[in-house]
């Protein structure tokens, strides 16, 4: 499975509103310019993020994003799930050979463990401690 600049930049744009909850809202052009983004496609990116409740957005002049449930309550899973439809390595059918079938549904659930166990706290907290830390995660 190959994660696009959807999934991508949609996690880029959660770790940023995680790193600052409980701050205020973030608005996407600051979060694009830290990042070297373009702010179009974040706006582009942030509404599918609003609709499936993930964000919230706050109107005026401070106004931004927020996240809708705390940083611990957001998965990976989640986040890629939204802006990526459903995690599948690839198409199969049930006419396909049973032991490639199940080879493709184990590598799927691998996938969706790793993304549904890893919150955005987990990943803001493993980009804080760097690269040294002893924080992995396996696919």
């Amino acid at each position: 499975m190959k994660i696009s600049t959807k999934g991508r930049y949609g996690l880029t744009i959660m770790m940023e509103l995680a790193a600052k909850f409980g701050e205020g809202p973030t608005s996407l052009k600051s979060i694009a310019e830290k990042n070297q983004l373009s702010e179009h496609y974040l706006e582009q990116l942030i509404a599918p993020l609003r609709n499936a409740g993930l964000v919230k957005s706050v109107r005026g002049a401070y106004g931004g994003y927020i996240l809708a449930r705390a940083a611990e309550d957001i998965t990976a899973g989640d986040i890629i799930r939204v802006l990526e439809g459903p995690i599948s390595p690839v198409d199969f059918t049930e006419e396909d050979d049973p032991a490639k079938r199940d080879l493709w549904l184990r590598i799927r659930d691998s996938i969706a463990e790793v993304l549904d166990s890893t919150t955005l706290e987990n990943l803001i907290n493993f980009e804080e401690q760097g690269a040294n830390s002893n924080y992995m995660f396996y696919i």
